[in-house]
């Protein structure tokens, strides 16, 4: 048989997990495979990049919604497990589980507004190519698609990170992007007695210039409130430097005029994940396209008379 569709794969993949267990995604992947009886051929047909199985990329496809809608977790890096509305979806034993089936999970709702990518790489299975759109404006789409996905991708890896760590972590961020250097003294404080103060910056050799730091890693869902920015603004108070706060979550809006009326730089979990991709950090460049264009310049001296 042909290698099933990413959908066909949904609730092959959510019954190959539904008692429970932590599972490697290659060891359920290579289950799916004997159940569905995949030749040889089959499982060694690659996506036309080159890059990875047509099998391994549909089942990393399903692995992806289904987390999504919150069906499956990862407790661990390359593992699964079923949840309990995944127990739930089981229990009810649907004809079938698909994208569309999915959309009565709030998750997968959030999750498809904004275009994204599978963690185990690719481009969107579902995303319909719009007459309405240039080839290049479709390149531009899916360049944006599997950014947004790895973005969501890195700051799941992030919150990962022990918090001491963490300070460490946006620091390291910060020097990369060019805000001093690790021989000027950029450090992260210690992580008790701190006074409120994560990290400090030094951008010239002599510490003439200084970036004080604050480093929160709160679930995604949490809102970082003025009170925080307060506290913030007043264990710097008195300092020579700027002020830059740092979190996985989300500002609410007073938190941000706030910041602003006292020129704190706000980075949430969303930028902080953009910055990571911007400046390379702990990121790596899976693939490289070239686009390329007619050179009227070039030709011109073979097409003139």
């Amino acid at each position: 048989m042909s290698v099933p569709k990413y959908d066909e794969l949904m609730k092959p993949l959510l019954l190959a997990v539904q008692d429970g267990g932590i599972y490697k995604i290659k060891d359920v992947t290579a289950t799916l495979a004997h159940q569905l009886n995949l030749s040889s051929e089959d499982m060694a047909e690659m996506l036309p990049s080159g890059r990875q199985t047509v099998f391994k990329n549909r089942v990393g496809w399903a692995k992806t919604y289904l987390k999504k809608a919150g069906l499956l977790d990862s407790p661990a890096r390359a593992t699964i497990v079923i949840t309990e509305a995944g127990k739930k979806v089981v229990a009810e034993n649907p004809k079938t589980i698909d994208a569309k089936y999915l959309e009565r999970f709030p998750s997968f709702v959030e999750f498809k507004s904004i275009p994204v990518s599978t963690e185990d790489g690719g481009g969107n299975p579902t995303a319909e190519v719009s007459k309405d759109l240039t080839p290049d404006d479709q390149l531009e789409d899916a360049y944006k698609e599997i950014n947004d996905s790895l973005a969501s991708d890195l700051l799941t890896e992030v919150l990962k990170i022990p918090p001491y760590t963490f300070e460490k972590f946006v620091v390291d961020l910060l020097l990369k992007m060019g805000y001093g250097k690790a021989d000027f003294g950029s450090h992260a404080t210690v992580a008790s007695g701190d006074d409120g103060i994560d990290g400090i910056i030094m951008e010239d050799k002599l510490g003439f210039s200084l970036i004080y730091m604050q480093s929160k890693e709160w679930a995604v869902d949490k809102v970082v409130g003025q009170p925080d920015i307060q506290s913030f603004v007043g264990a710097i108070a008195g300092k020579k430097g700027d002020g830059l706060f740092v979190t996985t979550a989300r500002f609410s809006q007073k938190a941000k005029d706030y910041a602003h009326s006292h020129h704190i730089i706000l980075i949430d979990g969303e930028r902080l994940a953009n910055l990571m991709i911007e400046y390379n950090f702990c990121v790596s460049t899976r693939k490289t396209f070239e686009i390329k264009a007619v050179d009227t310049d070039a030709l011109a001296e073979y097409q003139d008379d």
